[in-house]
């Protein structure tokens, strides 16, 4: 299975991949089907209301991440690349008077989100702990059409059948699989990834580069103007949130920081108060000023989702404004190494919170970041690898158990400690050979096999942990 860093790295919006870009995303793809993308069920007369159920995490921390809000949006035609923020609540609150969509293509059509949409606490849907079903009726209240969706992580959704395709793919040998469907360099594993590598002469980035412009049907030269975009919008994504400031939304009280640290930052550079450590606090209120915009519902970019948003996007910038001799090929050497490993994680183990906890999401982020910086300081693949490795280990076992099920504590300071450990990991393996214990495809096994065992209330359901443990006043 080919993911491309457009993939991984996707324009949406906040506070969640999961949560909220996935089901507007499903919604929009309910409605192609409406279009005639699909049979509708026999004897089913003129189409005449939509309805929608959530289940598991979706359900449970549905409200906090703006899962209702992301449905409605989907079903009246919009999708996360390309929605405006900024007029989201004013299009809910008109479909939440009106209790009428009019989805392009379809014509008027009935949805009261108080009775049509409908959080079920029961148990979870089979396929994975973030499922949504979409429903149509006629005018008679008779079946039209059904289809139930599962958010995976980062976006990305399928339904029950490509759910089941995917799993049987990921059983397959997937060095042949991809060998088939004619990549020039089909790792499917860490261990391939080197091999290739050693064979060829390439670096990761150079590999990844060769697949990606098969996979899109372009030249090098697109390739790096595309991915420019993609880093262009996580740049302003980190602006605005080191120029924004207030309290963030959805009842906690939580107050924006980054601006306050960054001027603090500044103020310090050229004094003799300036503290070595100095460099951990830029990581931090690089990432913080992404993840205090995702938690607002701005524009982010998913890295590899918008829990984990921050952390690339960080140490990105760290390596622009902070590392000697950063260039912008050096960038686009850091995004192409980052979603190589991005891609290796998704396909071996998960990038859901929902499914495996936050060591999937910041630990995949932080693993993704550190390879991407010991690539662009002039790392060997070796060194990279062992750099994804050495970040990805050190969260193990980390929860995913947001307060009130929005994506602020602990998931903002989560981040700028993922990008200090991405950085850290890319350090220590550059002081060394490339060399170490612990293989990368074992660590992500490892990870796979601790979600696995993971109790659920410890999954993105808000149920434990830090959810339940809050200050009494």
């Amino acid at each position: 299975m080919f993911l491309s860093v457009f993939e991984i790295f996707k324009i949406g919006v906040g506070p969640s991949s999961s949560h909220t870009m996935g089901p507007m995303t499903a919604a929009a793809r309910f409605l192609d089907d409406l279009r005639g993308g699909a049979e509708k069920i026999p004897g089913a007369g003129r189409l005449a209301r939509l309805g929608a159920s959530l289940h598991g995490s979706l359900a449970f921390t549905g409200k906090g991440h703006g899962t209702d809000r992301a449905v409605i949006l989907g079903l009246i035609g919009h999708e996360p690349a390309t929605l405006d923020p900024d007029k989201a609540e004013a299009l809910e609150a008109e479909v939440r008077r009106t209790r009428r969509i009019s989805p392009p293509g379809l014509g008027p059509l009935e949805f009261d989100p108080e009775a049509d949409l409908v959080f079920d606490f029961g148990p979870p849907l089979p396929g994975h702990a973030n499922g949504l079903v979409l429903r149509a009726f006629d005018e008679r209240g008779n079946p039209y059409m059904t289809q139930t969706y599962y958010s995976i992580g980062g976006g990305f959704v399928v339904t029950e059948a490509e759910l089941e395709a995917e799993k049987a793919a990921k059983a397959q040998t997937l060095h042949a699989a991809k060998a088939a469907m004619g990549y020039p360099y089909p790792f499917g594993s860490a261990a391939e990834m080197l091999e290739m590598g050693h064979a060829s002469g390439k670096s990761i980035a150079e590999m990844k580069r060769a697949n990606e412009c098969v996979h899109q049907g372009i030249g090098p030269r697109e390739l790096t103007v595309q991915i420019d975009r993609i880093c262009e919008v996580m740049n302003a994504c980190i602006d605005r949130g080191l120029r924004m400031e207030g309290i963030l939304p959805g009842g906690l009280k939580v107050k924006r920081r980054a601006k306050a640290i960054h001027r603090q930052l500044l103020a310090e550079q050229g004094s003799n108060q300036r503290q070595p450590h100095a460099a951990n606090d830029w990581l931090s209120v690089y990432a913080m000023a992404v993840n205090e915009e995702n938690a607002a519902g701005g524009r982010v970019v998913t890295s590899p989702t918008n829990g984990a948003a921050g952390v690339v996007p960080a140490v990105i910038r760290y390596y622009r404004d902070h590392c000697i001799g950063a260039t912008e090929a050096g960038v686009e050497t850091m995004m192409l190494t980052a979603a190589a490993i991005g891609g290796l994680i998704k396909h071996r183990a998960s990038i859901s919170g929902a499914e495996c906890g936050c060591q999937a999401e910041v630990g995949s982020a932080s693993a993704m970041a550190a390879a991407g910086l010991c690539a662009a300081l002039g790392g060997s693949n070796a060194q990279i690898e062992n750099a994804a490795e050495i970040a990805l280990e050190h969260h193990l076992g980390m929860t995913c158990d947001p307060a009130a099920g929005l994506v602020q504590v602990p998931c903002i300071e989560r981040n700028g400690l993922g990008a200090i450990k991405a950085v850290s990991a890319a350090s220590l393996a550059l002081r060394g050979d490339g060399t170490h214990f612990m293989p990368l495809d074992n660590c992500i096994e490892t990870m796979r096999q601790t979600g696995e065992d993971m109790n659920t209330r410890y999954k993105e359901t808000s149920l434990g942990g830090l959810a339940v443990n809050l200050p009494e006043c």
